[in-house]
């Protein structure tokens, strides 16, 4: 196989904007059998899985069904009950991490290959030859690995595919392997079920056993102290030792973001690759900048370098902060645009005036709101959050189908 990047697919609209914007595959869920649980859009269920999957592959794009729980008795159970409809769709793979599962996916569905999830923390090459041997077609390499071991495995490894994270966020646990979701709320929220309530992002204090009402800060700086929440991986820059390494497959982490993140990230990692392989690799810090402008809580190389250390944590903060605000999405409903003014459903607050950089799969530059009008022609003073309105605009987009709109430049950089 060529070189492959692949993105989320949260929900239905997400895995089509992400081949849209440059995703060579996705990977999906489906409630109880993933990590990353759902809560908005169409969401991707037993009864619509198969279209999904049917929609990427009208795209030319592959699509990777994550079956990765751990499993119980129940967890079985309910997966024998249902597999013949995951075997139906017809993903180009299963991604999986428990035995069980493994075994079960091998004897009804013979003909899907099987990729071994990073929950499995795999760091050494005579794991992966394990796995090869068991009959996987791919090895999802565990976050904790530098890329010099990636390489040894590789050179160890020549006949089976690789897989590493380059982009998202990051565990505090080995490779996601976390209880403190689990523990915090007493089972109810358990994090190798897809529902983990992300603990290390929570700001704690210290007590003392004999003051249990006198709450010290950690540190001395008046905000609390996020002790455990790692940055965001960000390996843009790191794609050229990556791929020398021999990596298959780059993965971008992010079910549970929006349609915007997805969009601008495999846009950035598309062309980042695309000037890669065009043998460019001179000026990969702008992609760097432009990953920026999506959320994040900063950016770190983890354990790439083989350097991971106290800067790869954000102490201050634990909600990603985006370097742009998106500010709306050009809302297809088959009218075209109407003597120049488009139909958009407004993320952010926008005033006739505004700059803004539009992006589409194809396209990226600056723009001016000209005009605000509602859908009977009266002129607007704002166009609100999850509003609909029309827009006229300085420079328009070629094809606005997938097109959006955000703030100019980046700020709150860390």
């Amino acid at each position: 196989m060529g070189l492959e990047l692949l993105m989320p697919a949260g929900n239905i609209e997400k895995l089509e904007y992400a081949i849209r914007y440059g995703a060579d595959a996705v990977y999906l869920g489906v409630v109880d059998f993933s990590l990353r649980a759902m809560r908005k859009g169409e969401l991707i269920t037993l009864e619509n899985v198969k279209d999904a999957i049917a929609k990427a592959h009208e795209l030319n794009a592959k699509a990777y069904l994550t079956l990765n729980i751990f499993a119980f008795n129940n967890d079985i159970r309910q997966l024998e009950e249902c597999i013949d409809i995951f075997n139906d769709a017809r993903p180009d793979a299963v991604i999986l991490s428990d035995f069980g599962v493994f075994n079960l996916v091998r004897k009804r569905m013979p003909d899907v290959d099987i990729h071994i999830s990073t929950q499995t923390n795999t760091l050494n090459y005579e794991s992966v030859k394990f796995w090869r041997d068991l009959g996987a077609s791919r090895v999802i390499l565990a976050r904790e690995l530098a890329i010099k071991d990636i390489a040894e495995i590789r050179r160890q490894v020549p006949d089976i595919e690789l897989e590493s994270f380059v982009h998202g966020a990051q565990c505090v646990s080995f490779s996601g392997r976390c209880l403190l979701s689990d523990y915090f709320s007493k089972g109810e929220r358990k994090a190798n079920h897809g529902n983990c309530s992300q603990p290390c992002r929570w700001s704690y204090k210290l007590v003392e056993s004999t003051r249990p009402d006198e709450y010290l800060e950690i540190n001395q700086d008046g905000r609390g102290s996020h002790i455990l929440s790692p940055k965001d991986l960000c390996l843009v820059e790191y794609l050229p030792q990556l791929i020398d390494a021999g990596i298959d497959s780059l993965k971008v982490e992010g079910r549970t973001k929006s349609l915007y993140y997805v969009s601008a990230v495999a846009k950035a990692y598309r062309q980042a690759i695309d000037e890669i392989l065009a043998g460019k690799t001179d000026d990969l810090h702008k992609y760097f900048i432009e990953l920026q402008k999506v959320g994040n809580r900063g950016y770190t190389t983890g354990f790439a370098l083989g350097d991971n250390n106290g800067d790869s944590y954000s102490y201050d903060i634990s909600k990603g902060l985006a370097g742009a605000d998106f500010l709306c999405e050009f809302w297809n409903k088959g009218t075209g645009d109407k003597d120049g003014w488009y139909l958009v459903k407004v993320k952010n607050k926008m005033l006739p005036g505004d700059e803004i950089e539009i992006i589409t799969p194809d396209e990226q530059f600056t723009s001016k709101v000209l005009e605000i009008q509602d859908d009977k022609g009266f002129t607007l003073d704002v166009g609100n959050t999850n509003s609909e309105v029309y827009m006229k605009f300085s420079n328009a987009p070629k094809d606005y189908k997938y097109a959006m709109a955000r703030t100019i430049g980046v700020k709150n950089v860390s």
